[in-house]
């Protein structure tokens, strides 16, 4: 997560959740089988073997358009080649360019060309409608002699989306892949002011009236001061800013499968923090995209070069992936697109 602030109940299980369950099953319980088999391809294992090379000293903190970000995007695109995994449709590779004179033109940091990276799972009904699920995977580089490897900021949310894109092509694969398409989108530039995220929402592959929703993922491997007890919690901020529908559906998936508390502090807008506009959300919910972000709370190895993989708890970022996991399931799959009926202020 950016450091810098830029610019600046239980909710009913609605019929429409249960449309999420795989059209070619006719038993409930076969259904439910069949989700939640994707939902444990999410693994602690997994995510800590990919978590492991991408926040390593070999990719020397992954600051923006650096050599080490690039190794780490290429580790990137190793894995979704691996997974039969491709790039979108209307694109020539997984790169998206991201050129150094929009990174540097708010505050010319002199930072280099960079990228942000997309993988796709076209959806079998509605292919023209997007889920985007994104993540950033830059982080802060190296500051006098120590490589700031950011496994949790933002390496969990990086290696998260490996995980999601895993899990949807499995049940493609099986006949259940997605009625909406799902676009997997690692932006850059984030710590330097959210630039790939407004990068591609100013430059979309697919057009945004055709976004049906933002799932991002920033900071989820770690735990907080607020919850020093437990990590089992995440905190929801957003959801509720642009459609009830996207905050019914938050509720409810966790509800049916992943049990979190959902925490809804940083969600106030008189929050302090401004959490809801420091990360990439941001830049597709100004756009008018319903947008939830997923975030464990700052802790003491925040921007810190002690942020390393062995403090991350994998349980807790393993249950979050699958949370998010769940979240785009249920608006890929669901028969209706979410509404917009709010104005997000």
């Amino acid at each position: 997560m950016k450091k810098i602030i830029i610019f600046g109940c239980a909710a009913l299980i609605i019929t429409s959740c249960s449309s999420s369950q795989n059209a070619t099953s006719t038993s409930s319980n076969k259904t439910i089988l069949d989700v939640q088999s994707y939902i444990n391809s999410i693994t602690p294992s997994e995510l800590k073997t990919h978590l492991t090379i991408v926040a390593s000293d070999e990719m020397e903190g992954r600051d923006t358009g650096s050599p080490g970000q690039k190794k780490a995007g290429n580790y990137l695109i190793e894995q979704y080649k691996k997974n039969g995994i491709p790039f979108p449709k209307g694109a020539t590779d997984y790169y998206q360019k991201v050129p150094a004179a929009f990174l540097n033109a708010q505050y010319n940091e002199n930072l280099p060309d960079s990228e942000n990276i997309w993988a796709f799972i076209e959806g079998s009904e509605k292919p023209e409608e997007i889920v985007v699920v994104s993540a950033h995977y830059d982080h802060v580089g190296i500051k006098k002699g120590e490589v700031y490897n950011g496994a949790d900021d933002d390496g969990s949310g990086t290696v998260a989306l490996l995980e999601i894109a895993q899990a949807f092509q499995k049940a493609k694969k099986e006949g259940h892949g997605p009625k909406r398409s799902i676009l997997i989108l690692h932006v850059t530039g984030e710590e330097h002011g959210l630039h790939g995220s407004r990068f591609y929402s100013e430059n979309p592959l697919f057009p945004i009236a055709n976004t049906v929703a933002d799932v991002n993922i920033d900071m989820i491997g770690r735990r907080d001061e607020l919850h020093k007890d437990s990590n089992n919690y995440v905190y929801v901020i957003g959801s509720d800013y642009l459609s009830t529908d996207l905050y019914n559906i938050c509720e409810a998936m966790n509800t049916k499968y992943t049990h979190l508390n959902l925490d809804y502090k940083f969600n106030d807008r008189n929050d302090k923090n401004r959490f809801y506009y420091r990360s990439d959300h941001y830049n597709f919910a100004k756009n008018g995209i319903p947008s939830v972000f997923l975030f464990n709370g700052v802790h003491a190895d925040y921007h810190k070069a002690t942020d390393e993989v062995d403090k991350i708890e994998f349980d807790a970022l393993t249950k979050r992936t699958q949370y998010a996991f769940t979240i785009a399931w249920e608006l890929a799959n669901r028969e209706a697109r979410i509404v917009v009926d709010k104005d997000g202020k």
